[in-house]
């Protein structure tokens, strides 16, 4: 089959540079977002986005007439869905979260009118297991004149099949080309239609399973990095009761051949590592037990920074007896979940940037190289100033994301500095 046509449901980090590379690689590029804002700008042949490269990428698509975007859905050969998968809003601490598949409800909702016989569908949203059975229990619920793969199998009017997505933020354009995808289809047709279209533009294999195990491949992946973090970042929080400066210690712990500890951080955040576990031990709880705690530690790591700060407060106060908290100036450096780019999703800096402003009743000050202006969420309790700036004028500097620009900080002597990235 010819895929002329594609749609990609959802403009954001994923579903942006999708589009704009099956639109490089020739194909009519139909983007879908419910985002006015995203739709203008992508228009324009501009981003709304952070991506090394992908502005070029796109502005050329868009000039060669193989992008557009729209709000509401058209007639398409594959619909590729990118849209988020939050959490159901929890009622308890200990409860645990459980997957909100309203977008991609929400998506096949709003693609049922305009699907075709022979049209294929693709599920890229990083989802809990079973969720593209669902998206195309709903695509039959909105199309009763179709059929689908659960009923007729491969002589199915509409293919369904799952493929997360498996890129690097700060890297997706180059990983989209190179990385390879697992192909989870419904059926053997639905996964054999993947790999054509997919290979439109992927260099690395296109490996086929089922839709369950594509779904559960990208949670493993990780899930098995947040396990390795909690390792991580446990051992920062024993190494500080016990003195010991942890980066040093896994250094040396690292020089054994089959030994590669990962860096400890303020956290971990993104809409993947801190998200993807979620998924399986929602689906799991009495069997994801390794899972469930690593998820616990590195969600309490973020406390335990405030509560740093909390220390260093009150050891400036007792080295300064004559200031008060108001005299106290604190500069947060970093906001984004992981180093040179501005996705704040999920972010640990974000959310210990948020918590210091709370808290302290002096000064704060963000430092994000990688924004123009703070979330709704901050603009009213701190500030965002330039790198030079708050060197000069913190009293306390916490240091929660390693961007380039802060490599070579170098702070004056009574500065107190909290670095939960080894850099200083």
């Amino acid at each position: 089959m010819s895929f002329e046509t594609i749609s990609v449901i959802g403009l954001g980090y994923i579903g942006l540079p999708t589009a704009a590379m099956f639109a490089a690689y020739g194909k009519n590029v139909i983007g879908v977002d419910v985002n006015q804002h995203a739709v203008d700008t992508i228009n324009r042949g501009e981003i709304h986005i952070v991506e090394p490269e992908l502005d070029a990428i796109v502005h050329k698509a868009v000039t060669d007439g193989k992008l557009k975007a729209v709000l509401v859905p058209e007639s398409a050969d594959a619909f590729l869905i990118a849209v988020p998968t939050p959490f159901l809003q929890i009622e308890n601490d200990g409860d645990i979260p459980q997957p909100d598949l309203k977008y991609i409800q929400a998506a096949a909702k709003a693609i049922a009118p305009v699907l075709k016989k022979d049209d294929l569908v693709i599920l890229e949203s990083t989802s809990p297991v079973g969720a593209t059975e669902q998206m195309a229990n709903w695509l039959a619920e909105y199309r009763s004149d179709l059929t689908f793969p659960k009923t007729h199998g491969d002589a199915s009017d509409v293919r369904i099949a799952h493929c997360p997505e498996r890129v690097l933020p700060g890297h997706v354009v180059r990983e989209l080309v190179e990385n390879d995808r697992v192909i989870g289809g419904m059926t053997a047709k639905c996964s054999e239609l993947a790999v054509e279209l997919y290979k439109t533009f992927v260099k690395g294999e296109c490996v086929i399973t089922n839709a369950r195990t594509a779904e559960m491949a990208k949670l493993t992946e990780n899930s098995c990095r947040d396990v390795q973090i909690a390792f991580a970042n446990e051992l920062s929080i024993i190494c500080d009761e016990l003195d010991i400066n942890v980066w040093e210690l896994i250094s040396l712990a690292n020089r054994h051949p089959r030994i590669n500890i990962l860096q400890p951080g303020p956290g971990v955040g993104g809409h993947c590592i801190a998200v993807d576990p979620w998924f399986i031990v929602s689906k799991t709880p009495e069997q994801a037990q390794i899972i469930h705690v690593a998820r616990k530690v590195n969600d309490a790591k973020p406390k335990w920074v405030i509560n740093k700060v909390k220390v260093a407060i009150a050891e400036f106060l007792q080295e300064n007896p004559t200031k008060t908290v108001k005299d106290i100036t604190i500069a947060c450096f970093g906001l984004a979940f992981k180093p040179d780019i501005d996705d704040l999703r999920e972010s640990p800096a974000l959310n210990i940037t948020k918590e210091v402003a709370k808290l302290h009743s002096g000064n704060v000050i963000a430092v994000e190289p990688n924004i123009a202006k703070l979330p709704n969420s901050l603009s009213s309790v701190t500030e965002l100033k330039d790198f030079q700036h708050a060197i000069r004028e913190a009293d306390i500097a916490v240091i929660l994301v390693d961007h380039k620009e802060f490599k070579d900080i170098k702070f004056v002597s009574s500065t107190k500095v909290i670095d939960t990235k080894g850099i200083v």
